[in-house]
This record gives C-alpha cells, structure tokens and sequence, in this order.
C-alpha cells in the first residue's frame, strides 16, 4: 500500500460508497451487484480483480482542488480528490505499450451510454472497424461501456476518455488504446462525482 494512503473502517466505505447490499471481506468489495440502467450491468466478481484496484475511500496527500482527477498510469489507480485529505481510489485499466497518454486536461462533457468512433489511427490498424466509422450505438457490446467522460485541453477534444468496460478482468492491466477503463460500477459512481470542467491529471 502507497505510504501516503491508509484504508479506513469498512463501516464508513461502505456508506459513503453506495455500496449497500454487496458482500465484504474486510476492507473490499467480493460482488458488486446488477444494476438497473438502460442496458443490463452485470454483477462483477470482485475476487477476480485485485485487492488494491476494488473502489475504496483513502486518505491521499496531494495539493489538487477536491473535485478534481488525478489517475496514475503506473500503479493502475484513479483518485477522486475529496476534501480534509482524503480521496475515492478506484482500479484502473490504462494504455498498452505506445498508447499510454499523459498530461492535464479537463472533463469536457459526459454521457451516459455514450457512442463509440473508433479513431481513423485505429480504423488503419484494425479495418475491420471500419463498419463503425460512423459510430457504434451505446449498449453492452460498446467498449466504453457505460459512461464515458471526455478529456478535453484547450477547448479541443483530446480524444481520450475515462470510461466503463465491458471487460472487467482488464482492471490493473496496460492494454487499452491510450484511454482509461474502469469497472461500470465504478464509472457510473465517478460520472455521479465529477463536474464538467473538472481537472484531470496523468501522469
């Protein structure tokens, strides 16, 4: 565990996190639950993801506003930044090898079920996308699952994203195309938190 953070009582995670009704062993999560959306979310074996990537409120040392991102690529976390030192840490999904992206940015817009365009960069490498150049339709099969909040930096679309997906075992993982995937669960939780406008920090 990161020096700087120290869990507290399961009590006051659980609460705070919404996250009733789902089993716990000691500080963590086993099962998140279905959810009731648009399109069915599935409940998410916890066991299968490491310990240190479940959702969990710490206390996280840092001189960013409350309300703002910041995600660290390396060890696979994202900090909602709360006020009095503490902070939501959720597991992440990152970049692969050459498609990592860092730097600061700021929630641009938000959606709910968002559609998918694969950039033309990925249409190249994978053509078979190609059938999607105008947009796949939100849903279950959709890779940014079900909420995406978009990166923008100096008014422009950075065509980066925090997002849902639709393969949780890729939680910790470095194998997405440069964007940020978490748990459903999880991005529907941040989509709650974080404001348009909100910064977001990379590194």
């Amino acid at each position: 565990m990161d020096r700087r953070e120290l869990l507290i009582g399961v009590a006051a995670s659980t609460a705070a996190l919404g996250l009733a009704g789902c089993n716990t062993t000691g500080n963590y999560v086993s099962a998140l639950a279905p959810m009731n959306e648009e399109f069915p979310v599935p409940r998410v074996n916890m066991a299968r993801i490491p310990r240190q990537y479940h959702r969990q409120r710490v206390q996280y040392e840092t001189n960013k506003k409350p309300g703002s991102v910041v995600v660290d690529v390396d060890q696979r976390y994202l900090h909602f930044i709360e006020p009095d030192g503490m902070a939501i840490r959720y597991g992440i999904g990152v970049g692969r090898e050459g498609f990592a992206w860092k730097g600061t940015a700021s929630v641009g817009r938000k959606a709910k079920w968002p559609t998918w365009t694969p950039p033309s960069a990925m249409i190249r490498r994978q053509p078979e996308l190609a059938i999607y150049r105008g947009g796949m339709p939100g849903g279950v099969d959709n890779p940014l699952g079900a909420r995406a909040l978009y990166l923008f930096r100096g008014g422009r679309d950075t065509l980066y994203r925090l997002h849902g997906t639709n393969e949780p075992w890729s939680i910790g993982q470095a194998m997405s195309s440069g964007c940020v995937r978490m748990l459903n669960h999880d991005v529907i939780d941040l989509y709650e938190r974080c404001k348009i406008g909100s910064r977001v920090y990379v590194s």
